[in-house]
């Protein structure tokens, strides 16, 4: 799932939060930043390529904003795996309540 790899670097982590506030061109978004504008661009290439940012062009300008795809999958993927956990707990739960014997105690 490229979402992750994208979003294991934490100055993409960080244009993704700034993106949430607002569109931004590159230029301002490397101004956020103490690195020089190629390694923005590649930071910004990675985002766009796992669907998190998209570009536009304006003028001599590109401006970018979140792409809705890239978080709506890694919002299922969030989905999937809270309720793979729900639901495992909620077994738990009845056989612990089902047999209160079978609870570990613990040492002394």
């Amino acid at each position: 799932m490229l979402t992750f790899i994208a979003l294991s670097d934490p100055t993409r982590r960080r244009i993704v939060e700034l993106l949430a506030e607002g569109e931004r061109s590159a230029g301002e978004l490397g101004e956020c930043f103490d690195i020089s504008a190629p390694a923005i661009s590649q930071h910004l290439k990675v985002l766009k390529e796992a669907h998190l940012v998209q570009v536009r062009a304006e003028a001599q300008r590109r401006i970018y904003a979140l792409d809705p795809t890239g978080l709506e999958e890694l919002e299922d993927w969030v989905h999937r795996i809270r309720g793979f956990w729900s639901e495992r707990l909620d077994v738990l739960e009845k056989r612990l309540v089902a047999n209160p014997e079978k609870k570990k105690r613990r040492p002394t």
